[in-house]
């Protein structure tokens, strides 16, 4: 299977997102031609269950191109928890794109992927410690990432006591 260059990568991203968009609009189920995709029509039979349409995510925190297609195209934003003061700087370029497209960046749901070492050290507190940064910045979900081969283990020992705590940072 062909792996292009990163660039063709985000080219067939946003016309995927394009296509989407419009298949899922029920007044515009017509032609799609782009630079990557050509379609002769975009229907989606049966329509989607959600209401006006499936919420898109775009994970990742490139600040020229995945941040721009959050604020064009995206409901949520999933950013990588990196440093609270670095995620803060990724939603302030976002902020940027969202004034740049005429979008409200209040529409964009804002959430954290976390892998850190208190996932594997089952460290509730430390885990704590390290997510209650990010609430300051609008973080409105997190989702962890454990790093083990036995994710269901993981969620009985770590994830069930630490949601109880990260609510209370709220």
């Amino acid at each position: 299977m062909p792996y292009p260059a990163i660039a063709e990568r985000f080219e067939r991203l946003e016309e995927t997102l394009r296509i989407c968009l419009q298949m899922w609009d029920p007044d515009d189920n017509g032609p799609f031609a782009g630079t990557r995709y050509r379609l002769a029509e975009t229907l989606c039979v049966p329509a989607p269950v959600s209401s006006p349409r499936p919420e898109i995510m775009i994970g990742g925190d490139g600040e020229r191109k995945t941040l721009r297609l959050v604020a064009q195209y995206a409901d949520v934003c999933n950013l990588f928890a990196s440093t609270p003061e670095e995620v803060g700087h990724k939603l302030d370029v976002l902020r940027g794109h969202c004034d740049s497209v005429g979008r409200p960046y209040e529409d964009i749901t804002k959430t954290l992927l976390y892998m850190g070492d208190a996932l594997e050290e089952n460290d509730v507190e430390a885990f704590v410690r390290d997510i209650e940064g990010y609430a300051k910045f609008g973080i409105e979900s997190l989702m962890l990432g454990p790093r083990t081969g036995e994710p269901a283990t993981g969620i009985a020992r770590f994830v069930a006591p630490v949601v109880r705590r990260a609510a209370e940072l709220g």
